[in-house]
Protein backbone atom coordinates (compact mmCIF):
# COMPACT_ATOMS: atom_id res chain seq x y z
CA UNK A 1 0.00 0.00 0.00
CA UNK A 2 1.51 2.89 -0.93
CA UNK A 3 1.12 6.50 1.55
CA UNK A 4 0.93 9.77 -0.23
CA UNK A 5 1.49 13.30 2.32
CA UNK A 6 -2.17 13.80 2.45
CA UNK A 7 -2.60 10.31 4.00
CA UNK A 8 -0.95 10.55 6.65
CA UNK A 9 -2.45 14.20 8.19
CA UNK A 10 -1.31 13.17 12.11
CA UNK A 11 1.04 10.94 13.47
CA UNK A 12 0.71 10.00 16.90
CA UNK A 13 4.25 9.91 18.67
CA UNK A 14 4.08 7.95 21.68
CA UNK A 15 6.60 9.66 24.01
CA UNK A 16 5.04 10.55 27.19
CA UNK A 17 1.42 11.01 28.22
CA UNK A 18 -0.86 13.28 27.05
CA UNK A 19 0.28 11.58 23.68
CA UNK A 20 1.54 14.53 21.17
CA UNK A 21 0.04 14.85 17.52
CA UNK A 22 1.85 15.91 14.90
CA UNK A 23 0.54 17.27 11.56
CA UNK A 24 3.21 16.80 9.01
CA UNK A 25 1.28 19.06 6.14
CA UNK A 26 0.89 22.03 8.46
CA UNK A 27 4.28 21.66 9.93
CA UNK A 28 6.07 21.86 7.21
CA UNK A 29 4.10 24.70 5.48
CA UNK A 30 5.08 26.96 8.12
CA UNK A 31 8.69 25.40 8.61
CA UNK A 32 10.14 25.90 4.98
CA UNK A 33 11.86 29.11 5.03
CA UNK A 34 11.24 32.08 2.36
CA UNK A 35 12.72 31.28 -1.32
CA UNK A 36 12.32 27.13 -0.56
CA UNK A 37 9.95 25.84 -2.83
CA UNK A 38 6.97 23.42 -1.99
CA UNK A 39 8.29 20.51 -3.71
CA UNK A 40 11.84 20.97 -2.06
CA UNK A 41 10.52 21.43 1.27
CA UNK A 42 7.86 18.12 0.89
CA UNK A 43 10.85 15.91 -0.13
CA UNK A 44 11.35 12.79 2.33
CA UNK A 45 14.51 14.12 2.88
CA UNK A 46 13.28 17.86 4.27
CA UNK A 47 10.66 15.72 5.97
CA UNK A 48 12.77 13.45 7.80
CA UNK A 49 15.71 16.59 8.77
CA UNK A 50 12.11 18.52 10.08
CA UNK A 51 11.24 15.80 12.05
CA UNK A 52 14.90 14.99 13.46
CA UNK A 53 15.11 18.72 14.44
CA UNK A 54 12.17 19.29 15.95
CA UNK A 55 12.57 15.71 18.21
CA UNK A 56 16.50 16.32 18.42
CA UNK A 57 16.54 16.02 22.22
CA UNK A 58 14.91 13.00 22.13
CA UNK A 59 16.26 11.06 18.52
CA UNK A 60 18.70 9.42 20.52
CA UNK A 61 17.16 7.89 23.32
CA UNK A 62 13.84 6.76 21.83
CA UNK A 63 14.02 4.17 19.26
CA UNK A 64 10.26 4.70 18.80
CA UNK A 65 10.71 7.65 17.13
CA UNK A 66 13.86 6.83 14.79
CA UNK A 67 11.31 3.59 13.62
CA UNK A 68 8.28 6.51 12.93
CA UNK A 69 10.41 8.86 11.18
CA UNK A 70 12.30 5.97 9.26
CA UNK A 71 8.35 4.79 7.94
CA UNK A 72 7.72 7.79 6.86
CA UNK A 73 10.52 9.11 5.23
CA UNK A 74 9.97 5.09 3.44
CA UNK A 75 6.22 5.63 2.43
CA UNK A 76 6.92 9.24 1.19
CA UNK A 77 9.79 8.40 -0.74
CA UNK A 78 7.66 5.45 -2.71
CA UNK A 79 4.39 7.70 -3.37
CA UNK A 80 6.76 10.31 -5.01
CA UNK A 81 8.80 8.45 -6.88
CA UNK A 82 5.47 6.32 -8.23
CA UNK A 83 3.99 9.39 -8.78
CA UNK A 84 6.57 11.18 -10.84
CA UNK A 85 7.10 7.72 -12.84
CA UNK A 86 3.05 7.60 -13.79
CA UNK A 87 3.18 11.52 -14.52
CA UNK A 88 4.60 11.70 -17.82
CA UNK A 89 6.86 10.49 -20.58
CA UNK A 90 9.90 11.78 -22.03
CA UNK A 91 9.38 13.84 -25.83
CA UNK A 92 11.77 11.21 -27.20
CA UNK A 93 9.50 8.62 -26.75
CA UNK A 94 6.96 9.61 -29.51
CA UNK A 95 8.92 11.75 -31.77
CA UNK A 96 12.33 11.71 -33.52
CA UNK A 97 14.39 14.25 -35.05
CA UNK A 98 14.14 14.80 -38.84
CA UNK A 99 17.64 13.27 -40.34
CA UNK A 100 17.61 10.54 -38.02
CA UNK A 101 15.69 8.39 -40.05
CA UNK A 102 17.24 4.98 -41.60
CA UNK A 103 18.23 4.74 -44.73
CA UNK A 104 18.87 1.86 -47.39
CA UNK A 105 21.88 1.50 -49.89
CA UNK A 106 21.72 -1.09 -52.44
CA UNK A 107 24.03 -2.80 -55.23
CA UNK A 108 23.38 -5.78 -58.04
CA UNK A 109 26.33 -8.61 -56.92
CA UNK A 110 26.77 -12.29 -57.33
CA UNK A 111 26.69 -15.46 -55.34
CA UNK A 112 29.03 -18.26 -56.05
CA UNK A 113 29.74 -21.03 -54.99
CA UNK A 114 26.02 -22.86 -55.63
CA UNK A 115 25.71 -26.40 -55.92
CA UNK A 116 23.72 -26.09 -59.55
CA UNK A 117 21.61 -24.45 -58.30
CA UNK A 118 22.16 -20.56 -59.92
CA UNK A 119 20.96 -18.70 -63.32
CA UNK A 120 22.37 -20.95 -65.65
CA UNK A 121 23.17 -19.94 -69.05
CA UNK A 122 20.11 -18.92 -70.24
CA UNK A 123 19.86 -16.37 -67.91
CA UNK A 124 21.63 -13.44 -69.61
CA UNK A 125 22.23 -10.89 -67.31
CA UNK A 126 23.98 -13.26 -64.75
CA UNK A 127 26.25 -14.47 -67.80
CA UNK A 128 26.77 -10.49 -68.54
CA UNK A 129 27.90 -9.63 -64.85
CA UNK A 130 29.87 -12.55 -64.82
CA UNK A 131 31.95 -11.08 -67.61
CA UNK A 132 32.36 -7.76 -66.38
CA UNK A 133 33.34 -9.29 -62.74
CA UNK A 134 36.17 -11.52 -64.50
CA UNK A 135 37.71 -8.57 -66.60
CA UNK A 136 37.61 -6.38 -63.21
CA UNK A 137 39.61 -9.15 -61.75
CA UNK A 138 42.26 -9.43 -64.36
CA UNK A 139 41.12 -12.52 -66.33
CA UNK A 140 38.73 -11.50 -69.64
CA UNK A 141 36.79 -13.78 -71.69
CA UNK A 142 38.22 -14.80 -75.14
CA UNK A 143 37.22 -14.63 -78.53
CA UNK A 144 33.94 -16.27 -77.90
CA UNK A 145 32.94 -13.86 -75.51
CA UNK A 146 29.59 -14.58 -73.42
CA UNK A 147 29.51 -18.48 -74.88
CA UNK A 148 32.42 -19.47 -72.65
CA UNK A 149 29.84 -18.93 -69.80
CA UNK A 150 26.90 -20.52 -70.58
CA UNK A 151 27.44 -23.75 -68.43
CA UNK A 152 27.83 -21.74 -65.56
CA UNK A 153 25.19 -23.09 -63.12
CA UNK A 154 26.85 -22.28 -59.92
CA UNK A 155 26.58 -18.13 -59.93
CA UNK A 156 23.01 -16.01 -59.41
CA UNK A 157 22.56 -12.52 -59.61
CA UNK A 158 21.15 -11.04 -56.67
CA UNK A 159 20.02 -7.65 -55.28
CA UNK A 160 22.16 -6.91 -52.28
CA UNK A 161 20.67 -4.56 -49.48
CA UNK A 162 21.67 -2.86 -46.53
CA UNK A 163 20.36 -0.41 -43.70
CA UNK A 164 22.44 2.70 -42.46
CA UNK A 165 21.35 2.63 -38.82
CA UNK A 166 19.04 6.15 -37.91
CA UNK A 167 22.10 7.45 -36.15
CA UNK A 168 24.60 6.81 -39.24
CA UNK A 169 27.76 5.15 -39.66
CA UNK A 170 31.88 5.72 -39.59
CA UNK A 171 33.60 4.01 -41.89
CA UNK A 172 34.57 0.51 -41.01
CA UNK A 173 31.68 -0.18 -39.10
CA UNK A 174 29.73 -2.98 -40.03
CA UNK A 175 26.13 -4.37 -40.09
CA UNK A 176 23.96 -7.43 -41.75
CA UNK A 177 22.73 -7.21 -45.85
CA UNK A 178 20.12 -8.98 -47.59
CA UNK A 179 20.66 -10.49 -51.08
CA UNK A 180 17.68 -11.72 -52.93
CA UNK A 181 17.48 -13.54 -56.00
CA UNK A 182 16.87 -11.55 -58.86
CA UNK A 183 17.30 -14.30 -62.13
CA UNK A 184 16.33 -18.13 -61.82
CA UNK A 185 17.65 -19.81 -59.24
CA UNK A 186 16.66 -22.12 -57.52
CA UNK A 187 18.26 -21.96 -54.40
CA UNK A 188 20.92 -19.53 -52.11
CA UNK A 189 22.09 -22.43 -49.80
CA UNK A 190 25.67 -22.85 -49.58
CA UNK A 191 26.23 -19.53 -51.78
CA UNK A 192 28.84 -16.98 -51.67
CA UNK A 193 28.36 -13.26 -51.74
CA UNK A 194 30.83 -11.83 -54.29
CA UNK A 195 32.45 -8.38 -53.50
CA UNK A 196 29.74 -6.31 -54.26
CA UNK A 197 29.63 -2.39 -54.11
CA UNK A 198 26.34 -0.63 -52.75
CA UNK A 199 25.44 2.90 -53.56
CA UNK A 200 22.73 5.21 -51.62
CA UNK A 201 19.04 5.70 -51.89
CA UNK A 202 19.93 8.88 -54.58
CA UNK A 203 20.10 7.15 -57.40
CA UNK A 204 21.68 10.41 -59.21
CA UNK A 205 24.87 9.72 -56.47
CA UNK A 206 27.60 7.21 -57.79
CA UNK A 207 29.55 7.25 -54.48
CA UNK A 208 29.72 4.26 -53.21
CA UNK A 209 29.43 4.16 -49.37
CA UNK A 210 29.70 0.30 -48.64
CA UNK A 211 31.29 -3.23 -49.80
CA UNK A 212 29.34 -6.72 -48.40
CA UNK A 213 30.58 -10.05 -48.97
CA UNK A 214 30.66 -13.46 -47.14
CA UNK A 215 28.78 -16.40 -46.87
CA UNK A 216 24.88 -16.46 -47.18
CA UNK A 217 22.86 -18.01 -44.28
CA UNK A 218 19.11 -18.44 -45.19
CA UNK A 219 16.53 -17.02 -42.84
CA UNK A 220 13.72 -19.89 -43.75
CA UNK A 221 14.16 -23.00 -45.35
CA UNK A 222 10.81 -22.40 -47.36
CA UNK A 223 12.55 -19.15 -48.44
CA UNK A 224 15.81 -20.86 -50.10
CA UNK A 225 16.36 -17.29 -53.06
CA UNK A 226 16.34 -15.18 -49.77
CA UNK A 227 19.53 -14.71 -47.77
CA UNK A 228 22.01 -12.88 -45.06
CA UNK A 229 25.19 -12.35 -44.75
CA UNK A 230 25.79 -11.42 -41.20
CA UNK A 231 28.16 -8.24 -40.64
CA UNK A 232 28.87 -8.54 -44.20
CA UNK A 233 28.38 -4.89 -44.83
CA UNK A 234 31.33 -2.84 -44.44
CA UNK A 235 31.61 0.80 -44.83
CA UNK A 236 33.62 2.42 -46.71
CA UNK A 237 32.75 6.35 -46.33
CA UNK A 238 31.13 7.96 -43.24
CA UNK A 239 27.32 8.03 -43.66
CA UNK A 240 25.22 11.09 -41.75
CA UNK A 241 22.51 13.19 -42.34
CA UNK A 242 22.58 16.34 -41.03
CA UNK A 243 19.54 17.53 -38.15
CA UNK A 244 19.88 21.14 -38.24
CA UNK A 245 18.86 23.17 -41.34
CA UNK A 246 19.10 27.30 -41.40
CA UNK A 247 19.23 27.29 -36.99
CA UNK A 248 15.95 24.39 -36.96
CA UNK A 249 15.66 21.12 -35.60
CA UNK A 250 12.10 19.54 -37.39
CA UNK A 251 10.33 16.94 -34.52
CA UNK A 252 8.65 14.13 -36.65
CA UNK A 253 6.18 12.34 -34.84
CA UNK A 254 5.75 8.52 -34.63
CA UNK A 255 3.08 7.81 -36.87
CA UNK A 256 0.86 6.14 -33.63
CA UNK A 257 0.93 9.62 -32.67
CA UNK A 258 0.28 11.66 -35.51
CA UNK A 259 -1.95 13.88 -35.12
CA UNK A 260 -3.40 17.62 -35.27
CA UNK A 261 -4.04 17.87 -31.66
CA UNK A 262 -0.66 15.80 -30.27
CA UNK A 263 1.45 18.16 -32.51
CA UNK A 264 -0.04 21.37 -31.37
CA UNK A 265 0.01 20.03 -27.33
CA UNK A 266 4.05 19.16 -28.09
CA UNK A 267 4.47 22.44 -29.34
CA UNK A 268 2.97 24.63 -26.79
CA UNK A 269 4.54 22.26 -24.13
CA UNK A 270 7.97 22.94 -25.57
CA UNK A 271 7.00 26.17 -25.54
CA UNK A 272 5.72 26.54 -22.04
CA UNK A 273 8.90 24.17 -20.45
CA UNK A 274 11.38 26.35 -22.10
CA UNK A 275 10.25 29.48 -21.52
CA UNK A 276 13.28 30.28 -19.05
CA UNK A 277 15.86 29.72 -21.64
CA UNK A 278 13.96 31.50 -24.55
CA UNK A 279 13.04 34.42 -22.59
CA UNK A 280 9.37 33.47 -23.18
CA UNK A 281 9.68 33.60 -26.47
CA UNK A 282 8.21 30.72 -28.37
CA UNK A 283 10.57 28.73 -30.12
CA UNK A 284 8.14 25.67 -31.38
CA UNK A 285 5.48 25.77 -33.88
CA UNK A 286 3.17 22.71 -35.11
CA UNK A 287 3.61 22.59 -39.17
CA UNK A 288 0.83 19.95 -39.22
CA UNK A 289 -0.26 16.51 -37.67
CA UNK A 290 3.15 14.73 -38.18
CA UNK A 291 6.24 17.93 -38.33
CA UNK A 292 7.16 20.46 -35.20
CA UNK A 293 9.67 22.87 -36.31
CA UNK A 294 11.92 24.24 -33.49
CA UNK A 295 13.77 27.48 -33.72
CA UNK A 296 17.58 26.78 -31.95
CA UNK A 297 17.98 29.94 -29.21
CA UNK A 298 20.82 31.84 -29.52
CA UNK A 299 22.94 30.48 -26.58
CA UNK A 300 22.69 26.83 -27.78
CA UNK A 301 24.15 28.16 -31.54
CA UNK A 302 27.51 26.41 -30.79
CA UNK A 303 25.99 23.25 -29.11
CA UNK A 304 23.16 21.97 -30.93
CA UNK A 305 23.38 18.89 -29.36
CA UNK A 306 22.88 19.82 -26.01
CA UNK A 307 20.04 21.62 -26.98
CA UNK A 308 18.55 18.54 -28.62
CA UNK A 309 19.44 16.24 -25.52
CA UNK A 310 17.36 18.81 -23.43
CA UNK A 311 14.53 19.20 -25.64
CA UNK A 312 13.98 15.42 -25.86
CA UNK A 313 14.18 14.91 -21.97
CA UNK A 314 11.13 17.52 -21.65
CA UNK A 315 8.40 15.58 -19.59
CA UNK A 316 5.01 15.20 -21.74
CA UNK A 317 1.96 15.14 -19.77
CA UNK A 318 -1.27 12.31 -20.92
CA UNK A 319 -0.44 12.32 -24.77
CA UNK A 320 -3.87 11.76 -26.65
CA UNK A 321 -3.80 8.59 -28.90
CA UNK A 322 -7.15 7.83 -31.16
CA UNK A 323 -8.07 4.38 -31.70
CA UNK A 324 -6.01 1.83 -34.02
CA UNK A 325 -6.54 -1.31 -35.55
CA UNK A 326 -3.18 -2.71 -36.43
CA UNK A 327 -3.06 -6.11 -38.90
CA UNK A 328 0.05 -8.25 -39.84
CA UNK A 329 -1.92 -10.05 -42.95
CA UNK A 330 1.12 -12.33 -43.49
CA UNK A 331 1.02 -13.92 -39.60
CA UNK A 332 -2.72 -13.12 -39.13
CA UNK A 333 -2.22 -10.78 -35.76
CA UNK A 334 -4.98 -8.60 -35.47
CA UNK A 335 -4.25 -5.41 -32.34
CA UNK A 336 -7.29 -3.62 -31.58
CA UNK A 337 -6.54 -0.75 -29.52
CA UNK A 338 -9.10 0.59 -27.22
CA UNK A 339 -13.06 0.23 -27.54
CA UNK A 340 -13.11 0.73 -30.99
CA UNK A 341 -16.36 1.11 -32.16
CA UNK A 342 -18.06 0.34 -35.73
CA UNK A 343 -21.74 1.85 -37.07
CA UNK A 344 -24.20 -0.27 -37.67
CA UNK A 345 -23.42 -2.90 -40.50
CA UNK A 346 -24.98 -5.85 -41.50
CA UNK A 347 -21.70 -8.42 -42.39
CA UNK A 348 -22.79 -11.16 -45.08
CA UNK A 349 -19.39 -13.20 -45.48
CA UNK A 350 -19.45 -16.64 -47.16
CA UNK A 351 -22.45 -18.42 -45.60
CA UNK A 352 -22.66 -16.13 -42.50
CA UNK A 353 -24.86 -13.31 -41.83
CA UNK A 354 -23.49 -10.94 -38.46
CA UNK A 355 -26.13 -7.98 -38.22
CA UNK A 356 -24.73 -5.59 -35.61
CA UNK A 357 -26.06 -2.61 -33.90
CA UNK A 358 -29.94 -3.11 -35.88
CA UNK A 359 -31.81 -5.99 -33.94
CA UNK A 360 -29.62 -8.69 -33.55
CA UNK A 361 -31.84 -11.59 -32.01
CA UNK A 362 -32.59 -13.44 -35.23
CA UNK A 363 -28.69 -13.48 -36.14
CA UNK A 364 -25.61 -13.91 -34.16
CA UNK A 365 -25.64 -11.73 -30.76
CA UNK A 366 -23.25 -9.01 -30.31
CA UNK A 367 -23.91 -6.91 -27.52
CA UNK A 368 -27.41 -7.85 -25.38
CA UNK A 369 -26.84 -4.95 -22.94
CA UNK A 370 -25.59 -2.43 -25.62
CA UNK A 371 -26.81 0.98 -25.34
CA UNK A 372 -23.71 2.57 -28.24
CA UNK A 373 -22.55 1.85 -31.18
CA UNK A 374 -21.44 -2.11 -31.60
CA UNK A 375 -17.43 -2.52 -31.05
CA UNK A 376 -14.71 -4.33 -33.44
CA UNK A 377 -14.16 -6.37 -30.70
CA UNK A 378 -17.74 -7.99 -29.95
CA UNK A 379 -17.78 -8.40 -34.11
CA UNK A 380 -14.26 -10.54 -33.72
CA UNK A 381 -15.69 -12.19 -30.97
CA UNK A 382 -19.15 -13.13 -33.21
CA UNK A 383 -16.55 -14.60 -35.78
CA UNK A 384 -14.33 -16.30 -33.81
CA UNK A 385 -17.21 -17.92 -31.96
CA UNK A 386 -18.25 -18.98 -35.59
CA UNK A 387 -14.84 -20.74 -36.41
CA UNK A 388 -14.58 -17.99 -38.83
CA UNK A 389 -9.89 -17.85 -40.39
CA UNK A 390 -8.35 -15.08 -39.52
CA UNK A 391 -8.03 -13.75 -43.36
CA UNK A 392 -11.62 -13.76 -43.66
CA UNK A 393 -11.53 -11.47 -40.74
CA UNK A 394 -8.99 -9.72 -41.71
CA UNK A 395 -10.99 -9.14 -44.98
CA UNK A 396 -13.88 -7.90 -43.16
CA UNK A 397 -12.29 -5.23 -41.50
CA UNK A 398 -10.58 -4.12 -44.03
CA UNK A 399 -14.28 -3.81 -45.96
CA UNK A 400 -15.28 -2.25 -42.55
CA UNK A 401 -12.71 0.89 -43.21
CA UNK A 402 -13.47 1.03 -47.16
CA UNK A 403 -17.21 1.64 -45.86
CA UNK A 404 -16.62 3.91 -43.57
CA UNK A 405 -18.32 1.89 -40.77
CA UNK A 406 -14.48 1.04 -38.79
CA UNK A 407 -14.46 4.24 -36.48
CA UNK A 408 -10.62 3.92 -35.86
CA UNK A 409 -7.12 4.06 -37.78
CA UNK A 410 -6.76 0.94 -39.73
CA UNK A 411 -2.52 0.60 -40.06
CA UNK A 412 -1.58 -2.61 -42.38
CA UNK A 413 1.95 -3.98 -41.51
Amino acid sequence: MVLKSSQLPTLMLKTKPPYRHFDIDSNINNAHPHGTSQSQATSPFSIANLLATKYSRRWSHSPCIQRIVLLVVVCLSIAILARQSLAAVPLKTICRVKGQEENTLHGLGLVVGLKGTGDGGSFLPTIRSMGVALEMMGNPLGNNGLSELKDAKNVALVMVTATVPAAGARQGDKVDCTVHSVGSAKSLAGGTLFLTPLVGPDPQDPRVYALAEGPITLDAPDMSTTGRVHAGCRFEADFFNPFVKDGRITLVLEPAYADFQVAQETAEMINSQMSVQTGGVPVAKALNQLNIEVLIPRQYAEDSVLFVSQLLALPLMNVPIGPRVVINERSGTILIGGDVEIAPVVVTHKNMVIQAGVSPSQFVAMDSQQTQNPTLKSLVDALNALNTPPQDIITIIKGLERDGKLRAQLILQ
